[in-house]
Formats: C-alpha cells, sequence, structure tokens
C-alpha cells in the first residue's frame, strides 16, 4: 500500500475519544431541541398532514345552485390524479429535465470547485465570487433576464436568437435549463469546495510524494473523497427539479410553449386557482411521494456503492 492509500484511509476512519464520555442531560436536550421540535411541528408535519386530509375530501351541492359541502371521498382525488394526463406529462416533462440538467450542473460545480482548490489558478477569490454570485440573483429575476436575452425582438445578440428559437417548444425546456444552471451552480461549487477544504494536506504531500500530478491527484483523491458532498448536491438537486415553478412560471410571458401545467408545480398551482384545492392537494401529496421515492432510492443506489 502506497503512503497516499493508507493516508487516505486513515482519514477517512474516526478516532475513538479518549477519556470520559460526557453525557448530556436529558433536560438539556429537550431545551436544546425543543424550539426546532415546535417548528417542525408547525410548519412541516402538520401542513402534510392537512394536505393529506384535504386530499380525502370531495365537493358535493345538492341541487344545481346548493351550497358546495367538503364531504369524505376516500381515494376519489387520487383515481382524478392518475387519470389526469397533463400532470402525468408534466412529470416527465420535470424527469427528462433532471436526467440532462442535474448532471451537466453537478458536472461544472465540480469542476470549479477542483479549479478553486487547485494551487495552480491566480485570483481564487475573484474567481470564487464569479461562479457564487449568479445564486445571488433571486430565481424569478434571472428567469426575466434571461427571458429577454432570448426574445428575438428585445436581445442584443439578434443575429443568434433570430437564427435559433430559445423559446421554441422543441427548446424552452432547455432554454429553462440553462437558467437554473446559470444560478445553481455556484451553489454547489460552494459544498463541495468546502468538503475539499476539509481534505487533509497531508494526503496531497503523500501523493505527490508518490509522484502524481495534479490531475492525478483530482482524479484519485479529490472526487472520491467529496463523493458524500455529491450525493447531497445530487439529492438537493433532485428534490429542487420537482419543485420547479419560478422559472417556468416567467417563461410563461416569453414563450407560448409553457402551459399552465408544464411543471407539476404549475399543474397544482393552477388547479388550486381554480379553485380545487382538494385535488390541489392529492397532486401534491403524489408529486411529495415521487420525489422521496426517488430521493431515497438515489441513497440507497449510491450507499451500496460505498459499501463496495
Amino acid at each position: 500500500m502506497t503512503a497516499t492509500q493508507l493516508l487516505v484511509t486513515e482519514s477517512g476512519r474516526g478516532r475513538k475519544q479518549q477519556g470520559r464520555r460526557f453525557t448530556p442531560h436529558k433536560g438539556a436536550i429537550t431545551f436544546f431541541a425543543g424550539p426546532f421540535g415546535v417548528l417542525f411541528l408547525l410548519f412541516y408535519l402538520i401542513p402534510i398532514g392537512y394536505a393529506i386530509y384535504q386530499s380525502l375530501l370531495v365537493v358535493e351541492r345538492e341541487g344545481t345552485y346548493g351550497e358546495p359541502q367538503q364531504v369524505f371521498g376516500g381515494l376519489t382525488q387520487y383515481a382524478n390524479v392518475f387519470a389526469n394526463a397533463p400532470f402525468w406529462e408534466s412529470v416527465g416533462r420535470v424527469l427528462l429535465f433532471g436526467v440532462v440538467q442535474v448532471p451537466v450542473m453537478l458536472g461544472l460545480a465540480l469542476l470549479f470547485a477542483l479549479l478553486l482548490d487547485s494551487p495552480v489558478l491566480k485570483g481564487k477569490k475573484f474567481f470564487r465570487l464569479a461562479f457564487f454570485a449568479p445564486y445571488a440573483v433571486p430565481g424569478v429575476i434571472a428567469a426575466i433576464m434571461w427571458g429577454f436575452l432570448y426574445s428575438p425582438n428585445l436581445s442584443p445578440f439578434t443575429d443568434v436568437t433570430r437564427s435559433i428559437d430559445f423559446l421554441s417548444p422543441e427548446m424552452v425546456l432547455w432554454s429553462i435549463a440553462n437558467v437554473v444552471t446559470w444560478v445553481f451552480v455556484g451553489y454547489n461549487m460552494l459544498i463541495i469546495y468546502s468538503a475539499l477544504l476539509a481534505i487533509p494536506a497531508e494526503v496531497y504531500e503523500a501523493a505527490r510524494l508518490d509522484g502524481a500530478g495534479q490531475i492525478r491527484i483530482a482524479w484519485s483523491i479529490k472526487i472520491p473523497m467529496v463523493a458524500p458532498a455529491l450525493v447531497l448536491t445530487t439529492v438537493f438537486s433532485i428534490i429542487g427539479t420537482f419543485q420547479l415553478l419560478a422559472e417556468p412560471q416567467v417563461f410563461r410571458s416569453f414563450s407560448a410553449a409553457v402551459s399552465s401545467t408544464f411543471t407539476p408545480n404549475m399543474t397544482i398551482y393552477a388547479t388550486n386557482s381554480i379553485p380545487n384545492t382538494n385535488l390541489a392537494a392529492a397532486f401534491s401529496v403524489v408529486l411529495a411521494l415521487a420525489t422521496f421515492v426517488l430521493s431515497f432510492t438515489f441513497l440507497k443506489i449510491s450507499q451500496r456503492k460505498a459499501e463496495q
């Protein structure tokens, strides 16, 4: 085993604490965890429970002009969800979006993080700020800005926008993907870069003693050791993909190809505006379950690969 492999192995092992182990008092745990538990209950568990409750109700009227009443309808709303073709088309659309956009975004984030961590790069403070700056722009503002850049009659790059219609039905999804990538590359880069800074310097010194260059160090040491950060950013990106709303909502002003059911969240928003809150709640529950299943499946696959 080389010096590099030995140090990487040792750095990955947790150090056993020496001396007497400190056991916190139960009252102290309750005191510090209590506020979080209350907020978690009020703003997470209760809304989820209320959405599930709403999804089990249906609206009934007595006669044509009778007063509407909400009554228990069982799984009626869920049957409507699975029969709703526009909703499942929007789910397929964001799945395609995520399969292409997430790897591109995280690949760029990893590349930029490796560049910032490289001793060859000069002006790291400037590039760190430049890479992260788009994330400081609100998503709605970024979508408006890029929407004007894509518009053939408003863009300063008219030669490009008139030859390539970025707002056409075939291109608009990828135009939105470009906006999302531009905004979130810097955010994911900082997470990966923080993981790179946590790698012990001794590992790099041992690798250089073994004759490894910067590319070899990046490929064999840095990328494997930031794998947990890559898994974390991927899970965040999967969740964010299914929550896509602001960018396509803004693009409705620029392109007729973006309908009110372009993404699942837009479908939920449009359904709730009818108003049909019960069906919108059922949409939300199904979407949340789909997001959970995909995220959990990815975590399990990543865990199995890490154990091999």
